[in-house]
């Protein structure tokens, strides 16, 4: 495993500038034509104003964020209660993470419609599930459901990578595969601490992690930005 989650740390800083995700309240507030919803984003765009960008762009960088960091809490929320054996809060985690999801492939109906965002929800459906089997398989010491599981994994972000930069030509297929295998890798490692009690390092995977799901984040918005020239001008 150890292999597979280097590999996903060079993946990281080689990938650095490019993009994942599309989030909700972008979505919704461009197609309804919502001043409030990105009105209540602008206290949350700190850190996301970038040279050239418009007002527009930081605050959907700014919502892009919050969902993303949103799903890595949900995750990790499902991770620790479930090496802790606790049922109960194992499902709560897993029915936010759900939802998280579905929030995040709602935010491309208004730009893709509603055919690519339950494609895009089964996608991520998929990388969650491949999350969770890895999950399972470390803390019953099983290698060979582990090794399974990272392959699923895999193959899930070539695919994931494929249809978005299929949807957005901003989006490279490389560069993106690249920034969800090391977000998988960060899923990887986190769940590696926390199942061996390495809290302090785990401490330390959690800051990376926000960190790169913030770079998510930055460059979705940019990327959506150029495609959507009109919508955010």
């Amino acid at each position: 495993m150890s292999k597979f989650i280097c590999t996903n740390r060079r993946a990281l800083l080689s990938f650095g500038a490019a993009a994942t995700f599309l989030l909700p309240a972008i979505g919704v507030a461009f197609a309804s034509g919502s001043h409030d919803s990105m009105a209540a984003t602008k206290n949350r765009t700190s850190g996301t104003k970038r040279l050239g960008r418009t007002e527009k762009t930081s605050q959907a960088a700014a919502v892009l964020r919050d969902v993303w960091v949103g799903h890595i809490f949900w995750v990790r929320a499902v991770c620790v209660a479930l090496v802790n054996k606790q049922e109960a809060p194992a499902v709560v985690g897993e029915q936010q993470a759900v939802e998280n999801a579905k929030s995040i492939a709602a935010t491309i109906k208004p730009f893709y419609g509603g055919a690519a965002a339950e494609g895009f929800f089964k996608l991520l459906a998929g990388h969650y599930g491949a999350v969770k089997a890895y999950l399972l398989a470390t803390i019953a010491d099983d290698a060979s459901a582990q090794s399974k599981a990272v392959d699923s994994l895999t193959s899930n972000a070539g695919e994931i990578a494929i249809f978005l930069s299929n949807a957005n030509p901003f989006l490279p297929k490389d560069a993106v595969n690249g920034l969800l295998l090391a977000h998988g890798g960060h899923h990887i490692q986190q769940i590696q601490q926390l199942k061996e009690g390495k809290f302090g390092a785990e401490a330390q995977t959690w800051e990376e992690m926000k960190i790169h799901v913030y770079q998510i984040a930055d460059t979705t918005a940019d990327a959506l930005a150029k495609q959507f020239v009109k919508k955010f001008a």
